[in-house]
């Protein structure tokens, strides 16, 4: 038996996986029909579909399982935040060419901010500037 690939080697999940991986996060520990119960009415995915993607997780070592009666429970092995600064790294090595102050350009040209959010922004740099 393979041993699961730690959370830090981690792929980026699929749309399917990330939107599964949502509701593992939002809910804690899950069945595959408390997944299928908490999507939307118009998202049909069968039960043999979600048993199989949060089977695929658990390969990739982003949930973690436990047998409970007939079938298993699913619970994060990834928090939503390790993911998160996971995914930004990867964002920024493979679309930025490894260069964060290009991705930071893009997110203030393309995305709308509040007056808020850019004073979040200064003061998030602010901080990350006194570390080093």
């Amino acid at each position: 038996m393979t041993k699961p690939p730690s959370v830090e080697e981690s792929k980026p999940l699929t749309p399917v996986e990330l939107e599964l991986m949502q509701l593992v996060w939002r809910l804690g520990e899950v069945s595959v029909a408390d997944v299928l119960a908490a999507l939307p009415p118009e998202r049909k995915l069968a039960y043999t579909s979600v048993s199989t993607v949060l089977r695929i997780l658990e390969q990739k070592g982003v949930v973690q399982s436990r047998k409970e009666g007939r079938g298993h429970l699913y619970s994060a092995r990834l928090s939503r935040e390790a993911y998160e600064a996971q995914s930004v790294r990867h964002l920024v090595a493979t679309v930025f060419d490894g260069t964060p102050s290009s991705l930071v350009a893009r997110l203030v040209e393309a995305v709308p901010l509040s007056a808020e959010e850019v004073e979040q922004i200064r003061k998030l740099l602010g901080r990350k500037g006194g570390r080093g």
